[in-house]
């Protein structure tokens, strides 16, 4: 997978918001709240242009009784593809566009991770120029390797993830 990171683009947050609306439906009935996450959720960071989206649903076993309703919005049906409770979708092929990450209402473990680290990003621009340059140098150093690219990141991220929880903590949020 060719490795592309972009300055951040305002069609971001409209992509996610048409992409939400689709998925509201194919989840009708079990969805209790979605979630646009990831860098492209961040205003003014510089990303992979792939919308991640986060749906919290009552029961994740659910969900694979809709697979053909992704299958239908052109997603990729992955399983839980590494993260045990969750359900993977991935649109576009070798030039990605977006990513699903479903969870069950019950696992806040990872629901809260992922929506800590963007509001910490989104919180302290600081951190988010940060991730944003290393991001970048990544990329030009590995762009043809995707696995480098993330290897590359890992440690970075560990660390952002515990300052975001931490801060989540200490704001009362979690």
């Amino acid at each position: 997978m060719h490795v592309r990171v972009v300055p951040y683009s305002p069609r971001w947050p409209e992509a996610y918001a048409a992409e939400a609306a689709a998925i509201r439906e194919a989840l009708a009935g079990i969805l209790v709240e979605i979630h646009h996450i990831g860098s492209t959720a961040v205003e003014g960071l510089a990303a992979k242009p792939i919308i991640d989206i986060l749906p919290v649903v009552t029961d994740i076993e659910a969900v694979d009784g809709r697979n053909d309703r992704f299958a239908a919005l052109g997603y990729e049906c992955m399983g839980e593809f590494g993260i045990p409770g969750r359900r993977y979708f991935r649109k576009g092929g070798e030039e990605r566009t977006h990513q699903i990450h479903i969870f069950a209402q019950d696992n806040q473990k990872d629901i809260l991770r992922h929506l800590a680290v963007r509001d910490y990003l989104r919180a302290h621009p600081d951190a988010a120029a940060a991730y944003g340059r290393l991001k970048q140098e990544l990329a030009a150093a590995f762009p043809e390797d995707i696995e480098g690219y993330c290897d590359g990141k890992d440690a970075f991220v560990q660390k952002l993830e515990a300052d975001a929880l931490a801060w989540y903590a200490h704001t009362g949020r979690m």
